[in-house]
């Protein structure tokens, strides 16, 4: 396991370089995130350890990072003050743009994984936005969710699709291949607290509350198009298949554990059943939905039947962090299983996942 410390700056996000294997960026906060600087590192790993290449300095509190996906050496930092700056890593000071239309916090960035020539950003005051990196004056279009949105995400699977959870507890997608309208693309609404398992016998031995909470993060698997994980303030991770169409979109597994909110999850870019989160527990935990136990599937790999119902589970965790965990994100790249995570306690750890999962997988 490898460490670097933020001193004095508390990480919020972490994410690995999509071009270079060895570069990591983490963005931070002075005092938690309530009053104060942020910085962004852009570190490298190294035989002699994790070493920062270079920092920047913002004047309000970072809580969201990407990298391009067009340009190596730039990449967006979300702030406490509603701003986006984009920075170049072969630069030594000043962002390279900046955008403000968001009236509060930005909690979450994301590049356009497919088409590479925009992003998206969520914030507190009920939107979510998209942005040109060659339009300096204005996002694209804004989508109004009105609820406060922590995450949200373009699939990584279509140029045109992103979707969203905010505290409403409601997972939303959106096209923008479908008429604005009234419905300003929504395509579909999923309220994560009212979907029960499709499984009575999953449910009986879940212990979490079904009242609605707030949705902190969610991420679409990379393999399965559309399968989609959510969690939140009720420390439950769920899984949601969108091609489902019953009123209530039941959610395929239900992984619980965690005991505070759980803050950030990735599923895993190697394999179609693993994905980690972070939780405000301090622990790092390694989960499979049950794809990986499933006895039928497509040549592609979509559950045909049994769709991992009542199979996913704990099968690892890692437990070095002493304060919050705000983010996880895994390496693309050389050995599959090695990820990054950040914590409150101003402490960055790189590490392979292999060598906490326990039991048979």
């Amino acid at each position: 396991m490898l460490e670097f410390r933020t001193e004095g700056f508390q990480g919020y996000s972490t994410k690995y370089s999509p071009f270079i294997d060895s570069r990591l960026a983490v963005g931070a906060s002075a005092n938690f995130g309530l009053v104060g600087n942020g910085r962004l590192y852009i570190l490298n790993l190294t035989p002699q350890g994790i070493v920062a290449e270079k920092w920047y300095d913002t004047q309000d509190s970072i809580f969201d990072v990407a990298w391009s996906e067009a340009h190596e050496n730039q990449i967006l930092a979300g702030s406490g003050d509603g701003t986006i700056k984009l920075f170049d890593t072969s630069l030594d000071s000043f962002p390279i743009r900046a955008w403000h239309e968001h009236k509060r916090e930005v909690f979450s960035v994301h590049w356009n994984l497919v088409a590479k020539d925009t992003f998206c950003s969520s914030s507190w005051d009920g939107t979510v936005k998209i942005w040109s990196p060659h339009r300096p004056a204005s996002s694209l279009v804004t989508l109004p969710i009105h609820s406060c949105t922590y995450s949200a995400l373009w699939s990584p699977h279509s140029p045109e699709i992103l979707s969203c959870v905010s505290s409403d507890s409601h997972l939303r997608i959106f096209d923008l291949r479908t008429p604005t309208s009234a419905s300003n693309h929504l395509t579909v609404s999923i309220p994560i607290h009212h979907s029960f398992p499709a499984s009575s016998a999953s449910s009986s031995s879940l212990h979490s509350p079904q009242q609605p909470a707030e949705a902190l993060t969610h991420d679409w698997n990379k393999y399965r198009p559309t399968l989609l994980a959510t969690a939140g303030v009720d420390r439950v991770i769920r899984t949601f298949d969108l091609r489902l169409v019953a009123p209530r979109h039941p959610a395929q597994t239900i992984l619980s554990g965690h005991s505070y909110a759980v803050r950030r999850l990735a599923w895993n870019p190697h394999r179609p059943d693993m994905l980690l989160s972070g939780s405000y527990d301090m622990t790092c935990r390694v989960w499979t939905d049950g794809h990986h136990d499933a006895s039928d599937g497509d040549e592609e790999g979509h559950p045909l039947k049994n769709e991992g119902v009542g199979l996913g589970r704990e099968i690892g965790r890692m437990e070095a962090h002493t304060e919050f965990v705000t983010g996880v994100d895994w390496c693309l790249f050389g050995a599959e299983g090695w990820c990054a995570t950040c914590s409150w306690d101003e402490r960055v750890l790189v590490w392979d996942v292999g060598a906490f999962v326990t039991g048979r997988y």
